[in-house]
């Protein structure tokens, strides 16, 4: 169970990071996050609406994955390779 736990932080806090960094060098991850931060939560009846806005959150996050990557492919594919080799030198 312990081994679950500290995988999921793990993948969250991945996760957290790649945000963060999109939105450092995204403007319009930026603000999209900020808009939903900013947006009161409100009833239930409005899981609908919140549905449409991760949906279009992650569009953006995705699109904005894609074209940092087109514009930046070497330091991509050095930054993939950098981290599939820490993970193989963490997990043995």
């Amino acid at each position: 169970m312990r081994r679950v736990m500290s995988d999921l932080l793990l993948s969250a806090c991945a996760l957290s990071v790649l945000v963060v960094a999109l939105m450092a060098f995204d403007g319009r991850v930026r603000d999209e996050v900020r808009t939903r931060i900013n947006a009161p939560a409100r009833a239930s009846s409005d899981l609908a609406i919140v549905g449409g806005q991760a949906r279009n959150l992650a569009s953006v996050l995705i699109e904005s994955a894609k074209e940092q990557s087109r514009n930046h492919g070497p330091l991509m594919i050095m930054v993939v390779a950098g981290t599939v080799l820490t993970l193989f030198m963490v997990r043995t």
